[in-house]
C-alpha cells in the first residue's frame, strides 16, 4: 500500500507528496476550467499515469529479454468532453520505438502495454487506443 498526502494550496493548486520517497509535484486547474494552467492538471495526471504505466511495462518486457528501448517515447493525447458531464473522453497514446524490433519482441511488447493496470483500470466509456510506430 502506497500513501499520497495532498495539500490545497489555494487558487486552485494543490500539493501531492508521496509518501514513500517524499517526492512531490503541483497541480493546477486547467485553462478551460476555471485555473491558470501552470501545472499538470488532475486528468493531465491520468494521461501521464497510463502512458508511463505503458512505458513502464514495455521497458520490464525489454529489460527481461534484453530489447533495446533507449530512445522510446510516449505521447499522450487528452479529449475532454462535456456531455453527458464534464470527463476524459479519449486517451490517445503513441508510442514510438526508435529501433527495428523482430516481429515477436513487437507482438509482446504490444501486448504487454495493453495489460498496463492503469490502462486496466480506465472507465471503459474512455477511450484509450495505444497506437505503435517503429523506427527512426
Amino acid at each position: 500500500m502506497t500513501e499520497v498526502h495532498i495539500r490545497y494550496l489555494g487558487d486552485l493548486h494543490t500539493e501531492a507528496t508521496h509518501g514513500p520517497s517524499g517526492a512531490k509535484f503541483v497541480t493546477d486547474a486547467p485553462v478551460d476550467n476555471q485555473g491558470k494552467g501552470e501545472a499538470f492538471s488532475p486528468t493531465d495526471l491520468v494521461g501521464t499515469a497510463l502512458g508511463t504505466c505503458v512505458l513502464t511495462i514495455m521497458g520490464i518486457l525489454a529489460k527481461r529479454h534484453d530489447w533495446d528501448l533507449s530512445g522510446t517515447t510516449v505521447k499522450v493525447t487528452k479529449e475532454m468532453i462535456t456531455a453527458p458531464v464534464r470527463r476524459i473522453g479519449k486517451l490517445t497514446v503513441e508510442i514510438h520505438i526508435p529501433h527495428d524490433l523482430p516481429p515477436a519482441a513487437r507482438s509482446a511488447l504490444e501486448a504487454g502495454a495493453h495489460t498496463c493496470p492503469v490502462h486496466k483500470s480506465l472507465h471503459p466509456d474512455i477511450e484509450a487506443p495505444l497506437l505503435f510506430r517503429y523506427g527512426r
